[in-house]
């Protein structure tokens, strides 16, 4: 038996989600909204074509690109029901998955049992464990997919993930370098190389991002520079780093995590007026970026502005209830 027919459901949460995916008819809730354009069109060949799964599921599309989550989700489990295809199984389970994660979960399993060779599925399984802080489900998932699929690049690239979460960077960075010997041309895999050679103090960061600034013939991208900028930072070559950190500005000016890097290098130096500036210019372009309202606030602590240094702590945390450190630091004061 399949292993993925082994999943305990309990039965009557069973009977109810397939229950909302077992109607075939073209009544809807959304029937005044569907019998207008752009919808219109598909709706009348519907009911024309009541069994045809395809035009439920490009009407799911429309409606879900059209940011209509709820009959969208309605579209996909018609068509779903008509047939079991891995694309309706990805479009359910895409659309619980931001707003009822544990649906989401129940869901795949089911599916999982009508379609247990679709790395698709599995793949997204893991999502949803991982959205859930189940890292260990998802790590053991992803171990399965790639056992028999060795080279599939997106779960290699969503296990070095995991493994980072759970302090394996080291490891995180070797399943990331087999990831990009299948697909070196893969640039948000380059670019997560590079972060996190930078991050582990790895010389191969700055070959990499040369080779992608070798790449970049419109001279737009920011990251390449702001990589060397951290790497740089961290093995204590201040000046390097600042270069680095400049580079990345001229490129962009509005790359913000630049100008925040630039200011603690200043702030480090205890050169607190001048890391204050760069933090302020953070600010002047964007008003709603917290690190820079608390960096702010650190070198205006650091400079004795105390009143200063807290409004600006409380400004983070206004905006980012997360954001720990702002909210300690304006209790501090």
């Amino acid at each position: 038996m399949n292993k993925f027919a082994k999943i305990a459901v309990p039965l009557a949460i069973l009977l109810i989600f397939i229950s909302g995916c077992t109607d075939k008819s073209t009544n809807s809730p959304y029937g005044e909204l569907l019998s207008q354009p752009p919808y219109a069109s598909l709706t009348d060949s519907i009911k024309k074509q009541p069994d045809n799964d395809e035009l439920y599921f490009r009407r799911a599309v429309l409606l879900n690109t059209n940011e209509l989550p709820e009959p969208s989700l309605d579209d996909f489990k018609k068509a779903w029901n008509l047939k079991k295809d891995e694309r309706y199984a990805f479009g359910i389970s895409n659309l619980l998955l931001d707003r009822k994660p544990d649906s989401a979960i129940l869901f795949l399993r089911v599916a999982l049992v009508e379609l247990p060779a679709s790395t698709l599925l599995q793949l997204t399984l893991a999502r949803c464990y991982e959205s859930q802080n189940n890292n260990d489900e998802a790590l053991t998932l992803c171990n399965s997919i790639l056992e028999k699929n060795p080279q599939q690049v997106d779960v290699l690239k969503m296990k070095a993930t995991l493994l980072d979460k759970k302090g394996n960077g080291s490891e995180a960075i070797s399943i990331l370098e087999k990831a990009y010997a299948i697909t070196p041309y893969d640039a948000e895999l380059n670019y997560e190389l590079a972060y996190k050679y930078a991050e582990a103090k790895n010389i191969k960061v700055l070959s990499l991002c040369d080779s992608l600034i070798q790449k970049d013939s419109l001279k737009i991208h920011a990251e390449p520079y702001y990589y060397k900028g951290i790497y740089y930072s961290n093995i204590g070559n201040k000046a390097a780093a600042l270069n680095q950190f400049n580079e990345a500005i001229q490129h962009d000016y509005y790359y913000l995590n630049a100008y925040i890097e630039k200011g603690r290098i200043y702030y480090d130096q205890k050169k607190y007026a001048e890391a204050l500036k760069v933090f302020e210019l953070a600010n002047t372009i964007s008003a709603t970026f917290p690190d820079a309202y608390y960096w702010m606030g650190r070198s205006q602590e650091a400079m004795g502005q105390k009143t200063d240094a807290k409004l600006n702590y409380q400004r983070a945390y206004g905006l980012d209830k997360s954001f720990t450190e702002a909210k300690e630091a304006a209790n501090r004061l």
